[in-house]
């Protein structure tokens, strides 16, 4: 049987009292029961961003008041999660949003904590399987599981086409995790206005009270600079171009 994580149970989540032959609920309860249900969740850091760090690229060269951001929250995980905090990046392709929710789901599953990756077409597609008919759950359950997970990381937020059953079910999972006290992470490519045009007022308005303001992340895609360093021969660096420069600040 597992230990507990708050030291106070044998692992089993119960905690015994001898003097009254009861028992009650440990605190760490909770933890195994969103576990339990997260199990069919995506929770595997993709190889890509497996042994991301706060001490080398790509990590080193992104805005360090963003990343001190970023620090201040992992450091602080355990409470964050407790108080339903979450964080959310806004900024241009390439800028090193993903990375960031990376680096801070990775660390949330170190703890020990449960966690669901997904970007939203996948989340979107995970949902529209439980009305197949050998779907393994139901619309219902799908959103309870991803209610009672410690972290629901979503990423490229914006990047399915808007229909009122996106609407539908982006509102119904934010809200959930609203109302339960649950922490979400989030990316997206849009600014204020534009997401609230592609996902809903409603929804933003949950995500800024949950998450605070979108820490944001503008300027060149570091993805196509890393590929024009690479290229030396001038006829390979042509076919890039030149990169057009992004505001330093918000759109909205």
């Amino acid at each position: 049987m597992s230990t507990c994580p708050d030291h106070r149970c044998d692992g089993s989540g119960f905690v015994f009292d001898e003097r009254t032959r009861s028992a009650r609920d440990c605190t760490c309860r909770p933890r195994r029961i969103a576990k339990r249900k997260a199990r069919q969740l995506a929770a595997v850091i993709p190889r890509r961003f497996q042994g991301v760090s706060f001490d080398r690229p790509p990590v080193t060269d992104i805005d360090h008041h963003v990343v001190d951001e970023v620090r201040r929250y992992v450091d602080t995980l355990p409470d964050q999660l407790a108080r339903g905090r979450g964080i959310w990046f806004q900024g241009d392709v390439g800028t090193g949003k993903t990375t960031l929710a990376m680096l801070i789901s990775a660390q949330a599953l170190r703890e020990g904590h449960s966690v669901a990756i997904y970007s939203l077409p996948l989340l979107l597609g995970l949902l529209r399987q439980t009305f197949q008919d050998n779907a393994e759950a139901s619309l219902s359950e799908t959103l309870d599981r991803l209610t009672a997970v410690e972290l629901l990381h979503v990423d490229d937020v914006g990047a399915e086409k808007t229909s009122p059953w996106v609407l539908e079910q982006l509102y119904s999972i934010v809200n959930a995790r609203y109302e339960d006290g649950r922490s979400i992470v989030l990316t997206t490519n849009l600014d204020h206005k534009a997401l609230e045009e592609q996902i809903g007022e409603r929804t933003v308005s949950r995500l800024v009270e949950m998450c605070g303001d979108p820490l944001p992340l503008f300027g060149a895609d570091q993805r196509r600079e890393f590929r024009v360093e690479a290229a030396p021969e001038p006829d390979r660096l042509a076919r890039y171009g030149e990169q057009a420069p992004w505001p330093a600040t918000v759109r909205n």
